[in-house]
């Protein structure tokens, strides 16, 4: 449906709704939704079927949208809005080859995420060597507010800001572990802001544990988060914290003096554009679809 806390509830005059609804719709299709029917795509962005055809046929002409009659597809020309973004913002870039090292220093996955909106967004990823990985690609989105890259970016935002947040967030519980109080999220992220990093232990699904650490641009502000994800049952928290918080650390204030060099005070460096992103995830559900394996955001 139409993400109102993103767009805001009070329209300004220059507020054009009808340009609002065509991104619901180009919204509605994700991962578990890659095919939609006509009345599909109109329940879910809360639309009128006539309204919804003149959208999609709308898409189809400008061939961000495929139909067969029935069913209607996204086309791979949707993936140039999101380019168009990372064009400017190089900052993936430039932490890939650190992403790299880290991984290769460590034997899990590591990830870059940025703050949309209430999510967490995957930016640059580098899977480790195994021969079953999660499926996380860039563009996958969380709930900032659960998972430890999400919490070590949020934890820098001024306290109201964070308050207004967690009055807005959904709360449910991913697992018995996930914590659901706005009051304990609110002291974790205190705690996380005076530490300089967040573990978040099987709060998204049971059996995995995350570890995170905030990246700042050469201004002091917090632009972005790595994590390692691991497997609980083979990677104690105390392991977590004695083995990989190090090596996490290293890695961020590397591309920390990266970004004091080449980038500006947005985290945004003057290096060479990434790659078009691999299709992932790019709109946020009620809750993320469980990970198939063995890591977490």
């Amino acid at each position: 449906m139409p993400d109102r806390a993103r767009f805001g509830g009070a329209r300004e005059p220059h507020f054009v709704r009808s340009f609002e609804r065509g991104l619901a719709v180009i919204r509605a299709f994700d991962a578990e939704h890659s095919a939609l029917t006509l009345s599909e795509v109109a329940r879910t962005c809360e639309l009128t079927r006539a309204a919804a055809r003149r959208f999609l046929l709308t898409l189809v002409d400008l061939g961000y949208v495929h139909t067969d009659g029935r069913l209607f597809r996204l086309t791979p020309r949707v993936l140039e809005l999101g380019y168009a973004y990372l064009a400017g913002f190089t900052l993936p870039d430039l932490a890939l080859p650190h992403l790299e090292r880290l991984v290769a220093q460590v034997g899990e996955s590591s990830s870059l995420c940025v703050l949309d909106g209430d999510d967490i967004v995957y930016v640059a990823r580098v899977p480790a060597s195994r021969i079953m990985t999660a499926t996380i690609t860039v563009g996958t989105r969380f709930p900032a507010h659960v998972t430890s890259v999400g919490r070590v970016v949020l934890a820098h935002l001024p306290d109201e800001e964070i308050d207004a947040r967690l009055a807005r967030a959904d709360l449910r519980p991913l697992t018995r572990r996930t914590l659901t109080s706005a009051d304990r999220l609110r002291a974790e992220l205190r705690r996380v802001r005076r530490q300089g990093y967040a573990v978040v232990d099987q709060e998204v699904e049971e059996g995995l544990r995350s570890v995170a650490a905030p990246v700042r641009d050469r201004d002091g502000e917090v632009v972005a988060g790595v994590n390692i994800p691991v497997h609980a049952g083979r990677t104690s928290v105390e392991s977590v914290r004695r083995d990989l918080l190090p090596q996490l650390l290293a890695a961020v204030a590397r591309i920390e003096a990266d970004l004091c060099v080449t980038g500006t005070a947005t985290g945004r460096a003057r290096t060479v554009a990434p790659a078009p992103p691999r299709a992932g995830r790019t709109r946020r559900t009620a809750e993320p679809a469980p990970l198939q394996v063995e890591h977490q955001p």
